[in-house]
């Protein structure tokens, strides 16, 4: 019985290729900007997390600072419940950093010395909104001689701009991302009903004589809800398939391009793990189409019998 309706299913595909490439075209598009979508808000989330995990603030200390002011300054730094760790920079391993970041010109090291480097203390806060505060108390330290940020191209002054800016961005790609996700389905959406609900208007008849002979209307319905769980099935795994081969492609250049930060990972095992994991969840979507979708192909045509 599910052979000879997989048939009929795939008989009433082929008389009609045109709209089934329409549909296919359609779904596919979709499938593979919903795809892109899911990347680019992961790919965003790793982005503000790089930011809020490592050091973005550094304080400079003063020269005549002495070790146990470092140590009173660092424990009222640590019991901060905004602040999620501290690190203390010695001007011996502020030198040995520079020389790490001078390694392809030694010239430039061999002049300096310890002296010229200030100690320092890096720190991390718990959420990038507490930045700013956090700044302006560490500054108004008498041990502390210049504070800086880390995403702020060399200083605090663009600080608010910086945080807004990455905010901004991961909440367009979600919210606007979404919205555009929804349309695009709703449109797949659309287009299933109308190409069922022809391919319905041309089988009148032969639903009719189905119903004469006594087809059960299970019978009759399967054969379309099929129909419509070959197209969207086919263009999930198109848009999705499209967009994993892009991905693949570019990541080893997105990778070099920023660098430390994670924007994608570097293991292809683990970035194809996150991408079955969303042709699951957009299989899921396409199954709920196509039933949906049939159903109210059905209903229409009834309605206008």
């Amino acid at each position: 019985m599910a052979n000879i309706q997989f048939k009929t299913a795939w008989d009433h595909i082929r008389r009609a290729p045109f709209q089934a490439l329409a549909a296919l075209f359609v779904l596919g598009t979709t499938f593979f900007v919903i795809s892109i979508l899911s990347i680019l808000t992961y790919s965003s989330g790793k982005i503000i997390k790089y930011f809020e995990t490592r050091p973005q603030i550094i304080a400079f200390l003063k020269d005549e600072v002495t070790e146990s002011q470092v140590s009173e300054l660092r424990q009222g730094i640590e019991n901060d419940s905004r602040v999620k760790e501290v690190k203390y920079i010695s001007k011996e391993e502020a030198l040995e950093i520079y020389k790490k970041a001078t390694a392809s010109n030694p010239v430039l090291s061999e002049l300096v010395s310890p002296s010229i480097f200030p100690a320092s203390l890096e720190l991390s806060v718990t959420d990038l909104s507490y930045a700013q505060v956090v700044i302006d108390e560490i500054k108004g330290s008498q041990y502390v001689d210049q504070v800086g940020f880390t995403a702020s191209l060399g200083s605090e002054d663009n600080l608010g701009e910086v945080i807004s800016r990455l905010r901004n961005i991961t909440w367009y790609l979600r919210i606007g991302g979404g919205a555009f996700a929804i349309l695009l389905t709703s449109t797949s959406f659309l287009v299933l009903i109308i190409i069922i609900g022809m391919r319905l208007t041309t089988r009148r008849g032969e639903i009719e004589i189905l119903s004469l002979i006594g087809a059960t209307p299970g019978f009759i319905r399967n054969p379309i809800i099929l129909e419509a769980l070959i197209y969207v099935f086919a263009g999930v795994f198109a848009g999705w398939f499209l967009a994993l081969i892009l991905v693949l492609y570019s990541t080893p250049s997105l990778i070099n391009y920023f660098g430390e930060i994670p924007i994608l990972p570097k293991n292809t095992m683990e970035l194809i793990s996150i991408f079955a994991l969303i042709f699951c969840i957009e299989a899921l979507i396409g199954v709920f189409l196509a039933f949906t979708g049939s159903i109210l192909a059905v209903s229409r045509v009834k309605k206008k019998k």
